[in-house]
């Protein structure tokens, strides 16, 4: 059945189903760690009033049979176990349906997960990794070829999530279009890591050469991906080298990281055989079972039909960022960075112990990820994904949706409640409920060079006002 195999895409198949597969496992671990006091049964957004009010068809999930934090732990922990066993390549030593079965099962899992998860997991990539996940399911074991359709769709997958997001930056901020987007974008972005700093210093000509190969890599290399070998090899060793670029420079979840594995759908063993002699060639493999060639052929048609929603959307003048058109978040439209922020405020959350508050001594809550202390230098944290520290940005920009969440965060810090605690870095007062709590605005930009040797501050911040006055439990509990 050579018209249904990819023979030369044996590496590919290694790198897409191991690599899906580790970035399921960093997924459900960070379920594992953060969805209880984020949406459990007391958490800020709890699933039990979500559930109550979305139906099924619009969200489906294990948990609109019924949720509790016990079968979270069970889901996630399930997922993490089915996820971890790919990476150890054991389902893929069996016949095809065993891989196909486990897949679909992390796939299931976590869209269980991130359909009950409202803001938390309201971001692209979580889109991504189920569309990839579905994907991995069809791509076979080692004991058949992989086909040659589904590896067609992996390209498909990355070239709308290329595409898309170069389209969407061209279209949206003149800061793109004008190339000086990156002279704002590595000190407002979301979650700046330890090299952020050093990036948005770099000479502004420099700046404006990144822009354009940026244009570039996500609007003129993807069509690449289609082409013969070995151009679809070196396009994709392009995004790899381009999403290897943004990892240095910021934090962006497993998006980067995923990207890059996704890519390697389009690397040929040949080509690749050619940079490493040592390659191993592998043996010949069995023709796939018909059920299977039946199965993959009817998938692939499933695929390309739900392919029209994101393709019409790339077209489309009022083009969606990060959209999902079926409640399976299968066949997504991708994007990011459509506008970009010209200056950073953080929000601080404060409390005391103090009784009274106009004469208090105030202490910060610090967050694990989030710029906070002006000495303290931003973690790596990516491929991992901190969601309360993601929302934290977002409440600063002034989005009227993340005040519910956050009234019910200040709610929990006067609890001293353990599970949120443990979302944050450090909490100054060491467990003992405050008596009061506050968040005020700051606006932050990185140290120059010269103000870093003298304070050894990495950012330099002022004071923008009050975003929540005191408030104590009375008060907040009353609400």
């Amino acid at each position: 059945m050579e018209w249904f195999t990819a023979d030369d895409h044996e590496l590919a198949r290694f790198v897409l189903q191991r690599g899906i597969a580790a970035m399921y496992v960093l997924a459900f671990v960070a379920a594992i760690n953060q969805f209880r006091p984020l949406l459990g049964e007391r958490g800020l957004l709890p699933v039990p009033r979500f559930v109550a009010r979305v139906p099924f068809r619009a969200a489906p999930s294990l948990f609109h049979w019924r949720y509790s934090d016990r079968l979270l732990r069970v889901v996630a922990w399930s997922g993490t176990l089915l996820a971890l066993s790919v990476v150890l390549g054991l389902p893929q030593s069996g016949p095809p349906w065993v891989p196909m079965l486990v897949f679909l099962a992390m796939w299931g899992l976590y869209l269980s997960i991130v359909n009950v998860g409202q803001v938390f997991y309201g971001f692209g990539w979580e889109s991504l990794l189920l569309e990839a996940g579905f994907l991995a399911a069809f791509l076979g074991s080692d004991q058949v070829a992989a086909p040659v359709t589904v590896i067609v769709l992996f390209r498909w997958l990355v070239f709308r999530l290329e595409f898309g997001a170069g389209l969407i930056k061209w279209r949206g901020d003149k800061v793109w279009r004008d190339l000086t987007a990156l002279y704002y974008h590595h000190e407002t972005q979301p979650m700046p890591n330890p090299l952020s700093r050093w990036f948005h210093l770099l000479p502004r000509p420099l700046h404006r050469v990144e822009v354009a190969a940026n244009h570039v890599t996500q609007l003129v290399v993807p069509f690449f991906l289609f082409a013969p070998q070995p151009l679809a090899s070196i396009a994709a060793a392009v995004i790899v080298v381009t999403q290897a670029w943004l990892v240095l420079s910021g934090n962006f979840a497993w998006l980067n990281w995923l990207t890059m594995l996704l890519a390697f759908s389009a690397v040929d063993d040949d080509v690749v055989r050619g940079l490493v002699p040592a390659l191993p060639v592998a043996g010949a493999p069995a023709d796939p079972p018909v059920w299977f060639v039946v199965v993959v052929l009817a998938v692939t048609v499933l695929v390309l039909v739900l392919s029209y929603w994101p393709a019409r959307n790339l077209v489309s003048r009022r083009q969606k960022m990060n959209a999902s058109f079926n409640p399976v978040h299968l066949v997504n439209a991708y994007g990011a960075f459509g506008s970009v922020t010209r200056r950073r405020d953080e929000v601080v959350v404060e409390g005391t112990l103090d009784d009274d508050p106009g004469s208090a001594e105030w202490r910060a809550y610090e967050f694990k990820g989030k710029p906070g202390d002006p000495r303290r230098v931003p973690r790596q944290v990516a491929p991992y994904h901190l969601r309360l520290d993601w929302m934290m940005w977002f409440l600063a920009l002034g989005s009227p949706a993340q005040y519910t969440w956050f009234t019910r965060f200040l709610l929990r810090l006067l609890e001293a409640d353990p599970a949120t605690l443990r979302l944050l870095r450090h909490d100054p007062f060491g467990g003992q409920r405050p008596r009061w709590v506050r968040a005020r605005v700051f606006r932050y930009r990185f140290a120059t060079r010269a103000e870093r040797r003298d304070t050894g501050q990495w950012w330099v911040r002022t004071e923008q006002g009050t975003l929540v006055r005191p408030q104590d439990l009375a008060t907040l509990r009353g609400r």
